[in-house]
């Protein structure tokens, strides 16, 4: 695998390199590069199969990268530092990003999890659904869903509800679709926990607006916009009539 790594912080491409040349033997470094001119141009000479990218250059950003060089032909994995906005925007993408400082662990990972997908094709889909969440006027308003067969861009606010299976979450999707997902609910829990959906038991998470109405028989249950019935769990109860008042002013 060619990679080419683009940071404008000669210690933060050193740690990649070091890690990379140490956990991978089928890695090539075959570049470096310090702004978007020079990535752009190294990147089509070179043509790597991935890419590591800072988002923040001196001269520009990683999308002016991804920009002039659409549509991609290489994986790429994001550099970014504690911004809490973009991370958010690319977990919703499903995308690898590395944290600096970089960490042999989460780099590991992240390469591990690319070389284990088996292919050259770029995550060109996942890529233009991040530049949408940082570009849009709306707060991340679409999440990719990966399973083994397809990459699925879903608008959020299309999801009624999340039920989790072990390791498993089914998303359940407007329009009577569903994606099973090899993820745990709680990642999702914490990542539209701010879009409107709110865990009301152990294995459901619920989109606010499908909420057709609270049943308080029989310990409680919520009635959603499909029909189905969905339990509520007694420590959950209370946060939940509370949303339901907020609603009524």
């Amino acid at each position: 695998m060619r990679v080419i790594i683009v940071d404008d912080e000669p210690f933060a491409r050193q740690s990649i390199i070091c890690i990379l040349v140490n956990k991978f033997k089928s890695i090539e470094i075959v570049g470096e590069a310090d702004s978007v001119s020079s990535a752009v141009s190294m990147i089509k000479e070179l043509s790597p199969d991935l890419v590591f990218l800072d988002i923040d250059l001196n001269d520009g950003t990683g999308f002016d990268i991804i920009n002039f060089l659409k549509p991609l032909t290489f994986k790429v994995v994001f550099i970014t530092a504690h911004q809490e906005y973009a991370i958010k925007a690319i977990k919703f993408s499903a995308l690898d990003y590395i944290l600096k400082p970089v960490s042999s662990f989460e780099l590991e990972a992240a390469v591990s999890r690319i070389i284990a997908e088996g292919n050259n094709e770029s995550n060109q889909i996942q890529i233009d659904a991040f530049i949408n969440n940082m570009q849009s006027k709306k707060d991340n308003n679409k999440i990719v869903l990966k399973t083994c067969d397809s990459i699925h861009l879903i608008d959020i606010d299309k999801i009624i509800r999340c039920e989790a299976d072990n390791n498993y979450t089914t998303f359940f999707i407007q329009g009577s679709k569903k994606i099973i997902i090899s993820k745990g609910l709680k990642e999702y829990d914490e990542l539209l926990s701010t879009h409107g959906f709110f865990r009301v038991h152990q294995s459901h998470l619920i989109n606010i607006s499908n909420i057709s109405r609270f049943d308080k028989k029989e310990g409680g249950c919520i009635v959603l916009s499909d029909d189905v019935k969905i339990p509520v769990s007694q420590r959950k109860r209370q946060k939940l009539l509370e949303i339901f008042e907020k609603y009524k002013q």
